[in-house]
């Protein structure tokens, strides 16, 4: 695509954006390199710190899918019986927006990427490359789920709604429904929203709640389409929030850094950005360099997950995790595998674990407390303040062990010779009688039977392991 194709794509979204409500206060959206695409620039330093502001209205989310014309009843039917979940309405609703000819979203598609660089999007050789990883094994699931899926309940569905909207020219494809699942993982947020915006219509059932006007989709010609009910800003109350998934146009254009210079936030009220139901992106940098990159962060996460949703990974990325198991499938071949499975069966043994690369830099073994250096320390509980999916909370067994106990204690039992499989029978057996009495008198403790019963269990089971 030309420069000049690429700039009228672009003033045709900034249009959109501004018609629909937007505003761009303090920054600009560009183009920013082959890798990136287009990403989010300040412009001038914002009285207030809001660099760009985006009405909920706009957002696309399940509810706005559920009242969509076109698609709305088809997606209900679905939905009330239970055949597909939220992500998938989005997913859905993205395939047939891109399709449409006239769609009001249309400013909007045009802008995102036409491929994507996650796994999906690999070539046969490529895909051979990750052989013998975590990935390999999930982009193939994931590609033969979304196949049937989209055979199932994808093509003959777009097909009928593009003839119904006078639409016989347009062709569905896998590959449409695999770009909109694409957009949808690297694009969406976990959105907190007023208990009264997901919920409309408990607001009908209250006269004494206030109403605004419906708000209506506008595209860059100023026509009107889809409409969605805002209510008022008055009717949500404190703490009365829904966390939905969505995608904001605008907001989504942020990029990834592992230093973010801005956060987003939801405006219910106005107070903040002068817009009630609103999502703003704020700086948190001071001040914002004009020219430069607004970047947020999309968590900290490891560069198999970055690559699985966003098609990039981090040279020596610093929260890069590293997926310790034992493969369940590989049990049945290891000796007196039927009574080892029954052993790990009843001990909910967990024979999976992921560590933080940076605790491994010093071996298998975790530094005894007088010697961990305190930019070391530092680094293993450092986490990002401003995330665009949430922060990854630190294991609690990081201070305790490299790996975490019950991971230890499943290896244990998969290793254990013939002779240790008996004893520990036997004292199973043993500790059965002195279980039931310790139980009768545990079960008058304020947290009730059932958490003793649990609490007992683990500790008889890890004092039987460490005996053995």
């Amino acid at each position: 695509m030309t420069v000049s194709e690429e700039e009228a794509k672009l003033e045709r979204f900034l249009e959109w954006l501004q018609v629909n409500g937007a505003e761009l206060r303090g920054c600009n959206i560009k183009y920013s390199d082959s890798q990136k695409g287009f990403g989010i620039f300040a412009s001038t330093q914002a009285s207030d710190d809001v660099l760009l502001i985006v009405p909920l209205g706009l957002a696309i989310t399940p509810m706005r899918v559920l009242q969509d014309p076109l698609l709305g009843p088809e997606c209900q039917k679905m939905f009330q019986e239970g055949e597909v979940d939220d992500r998938f309405l989005m997913i859905l609703f993205l395939t047939l927006e891109r399709l449409r000819i006239n769609s009001t979203w249309k400013p909007y598609l045009d802008m995102l990427p036409s491929r994507f660089g996650n796994p999906l999007w690999f070539s046969d050789d490529e895909i051979l490359e990750l052989k013998g990883t975590n990935l390999y094994h999930a982009t193939e699931l994931q590609k033969k789920k979304l196949m049937s899926l989209y055979h199932e309940k994808v093509e003959a569905l777009v097909k009928k709604l593009l003839l119904l909207d006078g639409d016989s020219e347009s062709e569905v494809s896998f590959e449409h429904f695999l770009w909109a699942n694409s957009v949808f993982w690297s694009r969406a947020l976990n959105i907190p929203l007023p208990h009264s915006f997901v919920f409309p219509q408990s607001q009908e059932d209250d006269p004494s709640t206030s109403h605004t006007p419906e708000t209506d989709l506008v595209n860059s010609n100023g026509e009107k389409d889809i409409q969605a009910q805002v209510p008022s800003a008055t009717s949500a109350g404190p703490g009365d929030t829904v966390w939905v998934e969505g995608l904001v146009p605008g907001i989504d254009f942020c990029n990834h850094d592992l230093k973010p210079v801005a956060t987003w936030e939801v405006d219910g009220t106005g107070l903040v950005s002068r817009v009630p139901f609103s999502m703003y992106l704020l700086s948190v940098a001071q001040p914002c360099i004009p020219d430069k990159e607004v970047s947020i962060s999309y968590g900290n996460k490891g560069n198999e997950e970055l690559l699985y949703l966003y098609g990039f990974v981090i040279e020596n990325n610093p929260d890069d995790y590293l997926m310790v198991h034992y493969p369940v499938e590989a049990i049945p071949s290891i000796p007196f595998s039927d009574s080892k499975g029954q052993l790990l069966e009843a001990q909910k043994a967990q024979l999976r674990c992921l560590l933080p690369k940076s605790v491994l830099n010093h071996g298998f073994f975790p530094q005894t407390t007088s010697k961990i250096r305190e930019s070391d320390e530092k680094e293993r509980v450092r986490s990002c303040n401003f995330s665009w999916s949430g922060k990854r909370k630190m294991p609690s067994y990081m201070k305790k062990l490299v790996f975490p106990e019950d991971l230890m204690t499943g290896l244990r039992t998969i290793a254990m010779q013939e002779e240790e499989i008996y004893k520990v029978s036997a004292m199973l057996e043993e500790s059965r009688d002195q279980t039931g009495n310790l139980l009768k008198l545990r079960s008058g403790w304020p947290y009730g039977k059932h958490a003793g019963i649990l609490e007992l269990c683990s500790y008889l089971w890890i004092s039987l392991m460490q005996r053995c």
